[in-house]
């Protein structure tokens, strides 16, 4: 069972571990662009705890604030099982 905010039915295992991949791969840009979650959240427009949210791995962020945060480094993730975006 997925443990997190704003959520109302079970994730599956794979899906939650992919979250978590977003959220480290996130970090991991932020942190080698030498940036702070504040300026992180700055930049995406979004509070430093939802910076940390996405950062965690928790499933119930927005998925827009996934992704935003994932452009912001330029990090494009595809799909599994489908195309990856060109």
């Amino acid at each position: 069972m997925a443990q997190g905010k704003r959520i109302s039915v079970d994730i599956d295992d794979g899906a939650l571990e992919a979250i978590k991949a977003l959220g480290a791969a996130a970090k991991a840009a932020r942190t080698a662009a030498g940036e702070s979650q504040g300026a992180a959240g700055a930049r995406l427009g979004v509070h430093v705890q939802t910076i940390a949210r996405i950062e965690s791995g928790e499933p119930g962020v927005a998925i827009g604030h996934v992704f935003g945060m994932l452009a912001l480094y330029g990090i494009r993730p595809g799909l599994p099982g489908g195309p990856s975006p060109s």
